[in-house]
């Protein structure tokens, strides 16, 4: 009988030690972390505190929301080149790749770009008579710029047109440059032969010398 009671005294002490452990634990987890477990309002229950860096889909789509709505070039942007000669008036338009450095950039980036380029023009530029380059359209699927020429003219050719004389550029000897109205015809033999096949004259000084001697 006295081993029967010692052995029920021995469970409960060691279930009453046990239960001690047990809330000592508890107690030093909430004294350590004391932000784990949170009451809620409802029921003053306690629940684990959510990480702060969590967003809701809402915040997050919010976010992408505001980052698309300002259009950048990109590798698949339409990039149209205009070079415009302001001798003549003429219009090259070609497509070209997108330059690496272009990508990535929104309109006052690119702009800024532009600018520079504007103010640096590369040397192969200025020998084609490089005057100034701007932006005409941008968006997001298309971009076009504009570069404006104004090359130097290698001389003029006096040839004919309808019976009359007309100052040719020497680049081509079929753009005219001038038109006259000084008839072939009025003019001595040599000269009518010398114009027929394409008189040359080195500059501007030279044609207008030609234009006051046999101008009416």
């Amino acid at each position: 009988m006295k081993a029967l009671r010692r052995i029920s005294l021995f469970l409960v002490m060691s279930g009453v030690m046990l239960g001690l452990g047990g809330y000592g634990a508890l107690k030093a987890e909430q004294f350590f972390y004391p932000n784990r477990y949170q009451p809620d309002r409802a029921d003053g229950r306690t629940q684990a505190a959510q990480p702060d860096t969590i967003e809701s889909p809402a915040e997050e789509q919010i976010i992408e929301t505001a980052v698309g709505q300002a259009p950048v070039v990109t590798a698949d942007t339409t990039y149209l080149l205009e070079e415009v000669n302001l001798n003549d008036g003429t219009i090259r338009e070609k497509e070209e790749s997108v330059p690496v450095k272009y990508i990535g950039l929104d309109r006052e980036g690119l702009l800024e770009e532009l600018e520079i380029y504007d103010d640096n023009p590369p040397l192969s530029e200025l020998e084609q008579g490089f005057e100034t380059i701007e932006l005409t359209a941008f968006s997001k699927d298309r971009v076009v710029i504009c570069k404006y020429y104004k090359p130097e003219i290698q001389g003029f050719y006096l040839m004919v047109a309808d019976h009359f004389v007309v100052v040719c550029r020497g680049d081509d000897r079929r753009t005219p440059y001038i038109s006259t109205e000084i008839v072939l015809e009025d003019l001595s033999d040599a000269l009518q032969a010398e114009i027929i096949q394409g008189k040359y004259m080195e500059n501007e000084d030279e044609v207008y010398t030609f234009l006051e001697s046999y101008s009416s």
